[in-house]
């Protein structure tokens, strides 16, 4: 464990962040001064070096998170008691596009093996899909997908369906309720029940979803503007869509939206409507058929080498504790800056968790018009949050506070590490798709799937995301790396964690060694050399956005 016990991230910050667990009247020594400590401040938890007047300002990430709501003493931990949200005014100004690059030369000549697409894009796995326009499909979905997954080869047992199995035929030996909880069931997880028909398809996805009809018509048609992104995302073959007929979500919005996206569209595309063809078996008799016919043809399909450039890396975190701007997100940060100077691109969204860093990130834009757009999203955003009894200040969860970020402000800064140093080529409102290379802002909410699911509609074909307390999310179509901000989590949820980060907070790695050995992991997990956790527990996580207020 590292001996260090504190951690001062700016020159500018007036708290310290405790890197272990600390005592009340505990004395801690930072340069040349020694403080003691007031109350046992948590590790991960912040406390001010200086007295702090009622309406005084505390400073993180060297930015303005929180106004005192009465004396804070030095030595004395913030809390919600002491502290409110609060921060900086942004304007657009001067443009600050100088930037350091990363030294790339151990990248230089590194390639990943993807699946090549007409429209030059490259994707990290090669997908069919199976989505509905409308939730009233939801059920021939799930007809299809038992049909499908389990016959060609993309099905397993679990180890609950082993476990079920054992229960059943406990009870019915006569055991007893006492028996049952003490009972020692199998942990081992059965191989695929069936061979794998199509080897160069890495599986069939059904997009479940609530929309498409009974709501707001701006809803359907970002809905279909998501979907649209996922059938042209470079990460899948084709698509079989279903659909009712009379909702809102229309295949014509539907098509109109992937034109919007590729205008010379030339994968198989696959458009039933239940409505036009009247009986349920004959309508799903269809869709097997023409899904089938659609698998042969991405079967065809095989991972050739392509330059790093074709990567475009979506940036999220969820389930953040008081290290994540420490150790995780730093650390994709510079895997961020890394790729950009390589010619690649990367997605920073969750919008309510760029409060309090507006003005570094206007300031990035590469042109007024960019910073322009950046800002009239976030107001138009958090304007629309306040009017319904909201806002960005109310993003922090309860177990996001519980470890230490207190405000959405110190919540925010951290996040904004994500997206390391380099300037801001493009701001995307929900649902665009990202063309321009280097680090895009896209307009999502700050809850995890949401942005998740909408990062990759944007065009993401793998995505980073740290998390501090642990959280499973996965995506249907886009490998879901999950990063560790601590090695107790890691050691504690390894089933699905892919990569620890707590390195850096021991002390034994820097920011920089652990965002390269990242990009070295992301490049085994584009050619599908490595297997992340979410596939592995078929973590498929799809939550469109609607557009009313998400925080």
């Amino acid at each position: 464990m590292n001996k260090k016990k504190v951690l001062q991230v700016h020159p500018r910050d007036n708290v310290l962040v405790a890197l272990q667990d600390l005592q009340k009247d505990e004395t801690v020594s930072f340069g040349d001064k020694v403080y003691t400590l007031r109350d046992a401040v948590k590790a991960k938890h912040k406390f001010v070096i200086e007295d702090i007047e009622t309406g005084g300002k505390v400073y993180m990430y060297g930015v303005l998170v929180g106004k005192a709501k009465q004396p804070i003493a030095t030595g004395e931990a913030i809390n919600l008691g002491n502290l409110s949200h609060a921060a900086s005014d942004f304007v657009i100004g001067e443009r600050h596009l100088d930037w350091h690059k990363p030294d790339t030369s151990a990248f230089k000549d590194r390639h990943f093996m993807g699946y090549h697409r007409s429209d030059g894009s490259v994707g990290t796995a090669n997908y069919w899909l199976v989505i509905p326009l409308v939730f009233c499909e939801n059920k021939n979905l799930g007809k299809l997908e038992k049909a499908l997954v389990e016959d060609l080869g993309y099905g397993k047992t679990e180890t609950v369906d082993i476990q079920s199995g054992q229960l059943i035929d406990l009870y019915k030996s006569g055991k007893s309720i006492e028996d049952i909880l003490t009972a020692d069931l199998a942990t081992e997880v059965a191989a695929p029940k069936k061979e794998r028909l199509f080897k160069n398809v890495d599986g069939i996805r059904f997009l479940s979803h609530t929309g498409g009809c009974g709501s707001t018509r701006e809803d359907s048609d970002a809905l279909c503007g998501l979907l649209a992104g996922y059938i042209t995302h470079p990460n899948v073959a084709g698509a079989t869509v279903l659909s009712l007929g009379c909702q809102h979500a229309q295949a014509s919005i539907l098509k109109a939206e992937i034109k919007k996206r590729a205008a010379d569209f030339d994968k198989p595309l696959y458009i039933l409507e239940q409505q036009k063809i009247g009986v349920t078996e004959t309508f799903l008799s269809q869709a097997l058929k023409q899904t089938f016919a659609g698998l042969m043809q991405a079967n065809q399909m095989q991972r050739k080498p392509a330059p790093l450039s074709k990567l475009c890396i979506g940036l999220e975190c969820g389930a953040s504790d008081g290290f994540s701007g420490i150790s995780a997100n730093p650390a994709i940060g510079y895997t961020s800056d890394l790729l950009v100077s390589l010619g690649g691109s990367v997605i920073l969204s969750e919008f309510p968790e760029l409060c309090g860093v507006e003005q570094n990130l206007s300031d990035r834009c590469v042109d007024e018009a960019t910073a322009a757009r950046f800002s009239h999203l976030m107001k138009a955003y958090n304007d629309r949050a306040v009017a319904v009894g909201s806002g960005f200040d109310m993003n922090p969860s309860p177990g996001n506070i519980r470890d230490g970020l207190i405000t959405d402000a110190i919540k925010s800064a951290g996040a904004a590490k994500k997206g390391g140093t380099s300037p801001v080529t493009a701001v995307l409102d929900y649902p665009e798709k990202q063309i321009k290379p280097g680090l895009n802002l896209l307009c999502t909410p700050g809850s995890d799937v949401e942005s998740c699911t909408a990062e990759v509609g944007a065009g993401a074909n793998i995505v980073l995301f740290t998390t501090g307390l642990g959280t499973p999310t996965g995506n249907p179509i886009a490998p879901v790396v999950k990063l560790a901000t601590n090695t107790p989590l890691a050691e504690k949820m390894p089933d699905i964690i892919d990569i620890n980060t707590g390195s850096i907070i021991e002390g034994t790695e820097t920011i920089e060694q652990a965002g390269a050995r990242i990009l070295d992991y992301v490049i085994e997990v584009a050619s599908g050399r490595q297997i992340i956790a979410a596939e592995r527990n078929r973590q498929y996580d799809f939550i469109p956005w609607k557009r009313g207020v998400s925080l």
